[in-house]
């Protein structure tokens, strides 16, 4: 159990000293096969440290263009979540019945009981595919699938396509409002990062591995396989959870480096939900009062802007 400590840390240093660390680990702690939290707690701070400072040092790329490209992938996150329900079902031909996301019919599937209306593809596809391509840091393809999403949203034509849950169905998004494919402010935003990356030499970016879809197909298959909606209190508690540790994980990459890059996806995505609740389409979820929200929204921007100066200004005088 002690590799997996290990996938916090970058494949240059896991080469190099990932035995030495294991060994280190069992002989601290023998005959566990797992550290105490507070041993697990400092390694994998340690290991979001390197692969800060490895990004830092790689000179491939500018920081802004880096934090588009984190920005996009964060918002293709965003707006695939309450889908993998769906998508789940859909690549697996199953009947979710009751348990269907906010559908007019039992499952919009042909092989569906009962009465259905025929969809093509499910909507969560299109962010879907967009994640996919920029993980492997081809925008040009994103860009088709994020346009689409604006397509689906702004038109009436998408509900033969996708179904009725791409135009009305709820999506949950942490703390705050739904947002639904009819607010155009996710997906125009994702579509304009994309056309930036798309524009600004796509064989800069990042590549990163097909093993970062690995906790993409978990999530989906929980949330298919234990039929967990999008609107339930557990959805609600697991991403909130994971909210919160992609900010501590920004605030200590922040604070190891004094770069500015991981503020760009922690504001692309605070703005897009700002937006939502001030705008409330359709309801609020009221899990907590407005402004409480959109203090814990807003309070990580002006924190990390803080921790990268205070970082920078440690550098200068040493």
């Amino acid at each position: 159990m002690n590799r997996l400590l290990l996938a916090a840390y970058p494949e240059p240093y896991r080469s190099r000293q990932g035995e030495e660390v294991l060994a280190c680990l069992a002989e601290a702690y023998p005959g566990r096969s797992w550290p105490p939290p507070r041993e697990v707690a400092a390694l994998v701070r340690a290991g979001v440290q390197t692969r800060a400072r490895a990004v830092v040092d790689d000179t491939a790329r500018p920081c802004w263009l880096d934090g588009i490209h984190l920005a996009a992938l964060a918002l293709a996150a965003l707006a695939l979540v309450p889908y993998l329900q769906d998508v789940w079902h859909w690549a697996l031909r199953i009947d979710p019945g009751q348990h269907a996301i906010a559908f007019r019919f039992s499952g919009w599937y042909p092989w569906a009981e009962g009465p259905t209306q025929i969809r093509l593809l499910p909507y969560g596809l299109l962010p879907l595919g967009c994640l996919i391509a920029l993980l492997r840091g081809r925008p040009w393809i994103a860009l088709p699938a994020a346009a689409a999403m604006i397509w689906a949203g702004a038109t009436s034509h998408g509900r033969t396509l996708f179904g009725d849950e791409g135009k009305a169905g709820l999506g949950y998004y942490g703390l705050g409002a739904p947002i639904t494919a009819r607010d155009l402010v996710l997906s125009g935003a994702l579509c304009a990062a994309c056309a930036v990356l798309a524009l600004c030499r796509p064989s800069r970016l990042r590549r990163r591995s097909y093993r970062w879809l690995v906790p993409v197909v978990l999530a989906m298959f929980v949330a298919g396989g234990l039929h967990i909606i999008s609107v339930s209190p557990v959805f609600q508690r697991g991403l909130f959870a994971l909210e919160v540790a992609a900010l501590i994980a920004a605030w200590v990459a922040t604070a190891a480096t004094g770069d500015h890059r991981w503020l760009i996806p922690v504001a692309a995505v605070a703005i897009v939900r700002t937006q939502a609740i001030v705008v409330q389409p359709d309801a609020f979820m009221q899990s907590l009062p407005d402004l409480v929200v959109l203090i814990l929204l807003v309070a990580p921007l002006p924190a990390l802007a803080f921790t990268a100066q205070r970082r920078q200004g440690q550098v200068l005088a040493e």
